[in-house]
């Protein structure tokens, strides 16, 4: 049936993507799926499409007219998205293309029904499905009904849906071409829509059945209600049966109506048991020819099942696979969003995973040098889903012994985590219990090494020797890696990478790191249970020292006050904006400016290395970037006088004080109380002197990426002079191993880096679980408490105190603006974050622990804070006044 612009469906493929679109390709790869039946049709390809779209130049000027229209302007958009269509249907068809169509239709049946549907390039893609945004036409019937209706579909590519989905994807109106597939019309009993994977839980092991009467499109257009069959391991769990009192059927002479179900079949099963389980079959065939989880439309007639689409569901989490041990070929690396899901349905034990980003504070999606680096450089083995890292914890849990103190470590960090495990432990069977055994170490050991005997006497001088130590290892480092390059470069690193988990296991940093913690925890719950206060602890490591976060956001106090006596300074630098482009040499031109500017230099020097995301080594530093700190000065400018940084911390340091005079006070007025006293005394002289040190491990850590970053780069603009990469930010889309392989062959597959590049976009897509199984399960846990307000929102209480205030619900540290008394509502904060802690009143997040870092630094600043406050950014408007109780973490919305 090929010609110029008609290919026969069944010699279509997901190579030709381009020329049938996403459901034309997909289609043609079902039809030659064994068993599977697709009904016959053939493509109108997108060369029609750009041949009219050529010879209509109305359309052109006005997708001219919609590109220059702000896309929040919703009545313009769809104003001229209406006048798009139309110019589309009214377009001229010429008449060799016209009649290769109809020829075509002739072939397969002229009097014959057709369905005729859409079929756009930018379609049933892994990052974005387009379900239902472009247009299908059911029982067209006729030659030039079909012509008609090929023009409708072309229009459709610029409905308000269409168009709003592809500006929210990043994909641009122009970049997009029109396919129309046409397949003989088929009249089924019952249909509707397969997932073989639960789009919910996201359990692959368990496919959820849709199934009505008569045509499916009265179930996707939500006309009516569906049967629902839960299938698992070819048994049907548990079926829904609803009341079906209409249904969607074909007209002798083409279209379609509503028609009314006769009372005795409505509450009838639009399928058998049997008829599900073979339909799940069928689509397990199909899932394993595409290689991931599918979405599959499917029609039931007295003949058997007939598949009329199949997409990815790309709404789920990826399951973690183990990664290979042998250094892969980039040339020929596979993709590893194509490798099929491990877990229970294969046979293999099923796992249990921990979320890395939940504990790092940083959720986002990490490009493949950034999550491989982060592999090669972490002390417990690491597994990557979805641009994400988890740790497999199955035997700990599995086992009695160590399930206990896995249980209670998640707990005190986040009881989400906690509830998330025991939501996993509950269900029957999933986990195999292993006899106890010897813990042989904790179950999460801070930095993954063993903590040893703990230190107990607050001496300074311990973290004074660990930060020493720290620094002359890094000092080394820069040393030495500046003299590599080439293959040498990857032969040294392997050694740095040694150093590296040797310094982050040194066991007297571990030590140290839990003598602050277990100092926290001791605190809080002696005087909670003798004095009957929650979270003492928090007041009395105010202002604690050494704390090389929170010195990060005092400091950028101090570089305001270099720039504010300097008007011309501070005009220049509202002007400045995040592109990447220098600022600093024109700066040092203006009055003023030149002490400005070696303020910033200074604390670049100092905190350059660190940025958002500070755990992916592909993200922008701020050395690389310094235009991103602008907008915190600025407020610092605005909202603060001089020397506000030695006030704040002075401040903090005496309220700590006072706490503590306090504490013991009342202590030894209860009996036993000098006794009771006095062990108290040590655990405050305790947690102050290693509370602070509990940010410097993960700073010496970034500033080693910052080194290692440096000479991949360097690597990378190698590769780029030599043709070998296009650019050098393409080396991120290589994971480290395959960075090495093409510095050692010279080689990359570019369809490697496009393929990452598309992947990478889908995951940033993606929210991450904190608990993840093997069969796909994404369990976040749940607050299970009755102290909650309604209305409000629980959290975890992770800093003192209640505030009221106006909430800045902010994604972007580059968009940040803030004002006195503002609260700080985000995702996470990392520690690049504690720059804007001083111009605020509060905090909440969505992420989040005790001890993770932005609970640290609101301690340390007696910022009011809950943490963990599920879809916290979505849920409070930004500019809504809200109370957070920090105490007993919860947050009241107010307005």
């Amino acid at each position: 049936m090929s010609g110029v612009y008609v290919l026969g469906l069944g010699e279509a493929d997901e190579a030709r993507a381009g020329l049938v679109g996403g459901k034309g390709a997909r289609l043609g790869a079902l039809s030659r799926v064994d068993g599977v039946r697709v009904p016959d049709g053939f493509c109108v390809t997108t060369d029609a499409f750009r041949r009219v779209m050529a010879g209509a130049p109305a359309v052109d000027a006005l997708l001219d007219r919609l590109a220059g229209t702000d896309p929040d302007d919703h009545q313009a958009v769809r104003a001229l998205g209406a006048e798009v269509r139309r110019a589309v249907e009214e377009a001229d068809i010429p008449g060799d293309l016209a009649a290769e169509i109809t020829g075509a239709v002739a072939r397969s049946g002229e009097g014959a029904a057709y369905a005729v549907r859409s079929s756009a390039t930018a379609e049933d893609l892994p990052s974005a499905s387009f379900a239902g945004q472009q247009d299908t036409y059911l029982n067209v019937v006729g030659p030039a009904a079909v012509l008609r209706h090929v023009s409708r579909c072309w229009a459709s590519l610029f409905t308000e849906r269409a168009m709003t989905y592809r500006r929210h994807h990043g994909i641009d109106h122009r970049a997009v071409h029109m396919a129309v597939v046409v397949q003989r019309m088929v009249f089924p009993d019952a249909s509707g829509v397969l997932f073989t994977a639960d789009p919910v839980t996201g359990n692959r092991r368990t496919a959820t059945v849709d199934a009505g009467f008569g045509l499916g499109e009265a179930l996707v257009s939500g006309l009516v209600n569906p049967d629902v069959f839960t299938v698992r391991d070819g048994e049907v769990l548990a079926r829904t049966v609803a009341v079906k009192r209409r249904a969607l059927h074909a007209l002798p002479g083409g279209g379609t109506r509503e028609v009314t179900v006769a009372p005795q079949q409505r509450e009838r099963p639009a399928l058998t048991d049997a008829q599900a389980v073979e339909l799940v079959r069928l689509g397990r065939r199909i899932e394993a020819h595409f290689g991931r989880p599918q979405d599959i439309e499917w029609c039931l007639t007295d003949d058997g099942f007939r598949i009329v689409q199949s997409r990815p569901i790309t709404t789920l989490f990826p399951v973690p696979v183990p990664q290979p041990v042998s250094v892969p070929d980039p040339v020929s690396a596979p993709d590893p969003d194509s490798v099929p899901a491990a877990g229970a349905a294969d046979g293999r034990t099923p796992s249990v995973y921990l979320s890395v980003g939940h504990q790092q504070m940083m959720t986002d999606a990490m490009k493949p040098l950034g999550w491989s680096m982060w592999q090669l450089t972490a002390m417990a083995p690491m597994h990557e889903a979805g641009g994400r890292l988890f740790v497999d914890v199955t035997p700990r849990l599995a086992s009695p012994t160590t399930r206990a103190a896995l249980l209670d470590v998640a707990g005190k960090g986040d009881p989400l985590v906690r509830d998330a495990l025991e939501t996993v432990l509950e269900r029957a069977g999933f986990l195999p219990r292993v006899p106890d055994a010897e813990p042989t170490a904790p179950a999460t050991p801070p930095a993954g090494g063993a903590p040893g005997a703990p230190v107990t006497e607050a001496d300074p001088a311990i973290v004074a020797e660990l930060v020493e130590r720290s620094e002359t290892s890094l000092a080394a480092l820069d040393r030495a890696i500046r003299t590599k390059s080439g293959p040498a470069l990857f032969d040294f690193l392997a050694e740095a990478f040694e150093e590296h988990k040797r310094v982050l296991s040194d066991p007297l940093s571990i030590r140290a790191i839990m003598a602050g913690m277990e100092a926290t925890w001791w605190l809080n719950d002696k005087l909670g249970q003798w004095l009957g206060e929650k979270n003492a602890a928090d007041a009395l490591t105010l202002s604690a020292p050494g704390n090389i976060t929170s010195e990060m956001g005092l400091d950028l106090l101090d570089v305001a006050d270099a720039i504010r006596p300097h008007p011309d300074v501070v005009a220049f630098l509202n002007t400045v904006q995040d592109d990447g482009l220098p600022f600093l040499d024109d700066l040092g031109k203006l009055p003023g400016g030149s002490g400005a500017r070696e303020a910033i230099e200074a604390y670049l020097l100092r905190y350059g290395m660190r940025c958002v995301g500070e755990i992916d080594i592909t993200r922008p530093r701020w050395s690389e970037r310094p235009a991103t700190l602008v907008p915190l000065i600025l407020d610092h400018v605005r909202n603060f006088g001089p020397g506000a940084a030695g006030r704040r911390f002075e401040q903090g340091r005496q309220r700590a004080l006072q706490a503590e005079r306090d504490v013991l006070s009342r202590l030894r007025a209860l009996p036993d109380g000098e006794r009771r006293a006095e062990e108290t005394k040590r655990l405050i002289d305790q947690v102050r002197a290693f509370a602070g040190y509990r940010e410097y491990p993960k700073y010496g850590i970034i500033c080693r990426y910052f080194l290692y970053k440096r000479a991949l780069l360097e690597e990378a603009g190698r590769l780029v002079r030599d043709g070998v990469l296009a650019e050098r930010e393409d080396a991120f889309h290589l994971t480290f191993q395959e960075l090495e392989s093409a510095v050692r062959s010279h080689r990359v597959d570019d369809g490697l880096v496009a393929r990452r590049k598309e992947a990478f976009r889908s995951y940033q897509a993606l929210t991450p679980p904190r608990v993840l199984t093997s069969d796909g399960d994404a369990v976040s846990g749940a607050y299970r408490r009755d102290d909650v307000p309604a209305g409000a929102l629980a959290g975890l209480a992770v800093s003192t105190g209640s505030v009221e205030g106006r909430a800045r619900v902010i994604l972007d540290l580059a968009d940040a603006e803030v004002a006195e008394g503002d609260i700080l509502v985000t995702r996470f904060t990392d520690p690049s974050w504690s720059p804007l802690f001083p111009g605020v009143a509060g905090l909440v997040t969505e992420v989040g622990g005790l001890m993770t870092h932005g609970a640290v630094i609101a301690r340390e600043y007696g910022l009011p804070a809950v943490v963990g406050v599920d879809r916290a950014t979505r849920l409070i408007r930004n500019g809504q006044r809200i109370r957070v109780h920090g105490t007993d973490g919860y947050v009241e919305l107010l307005d």
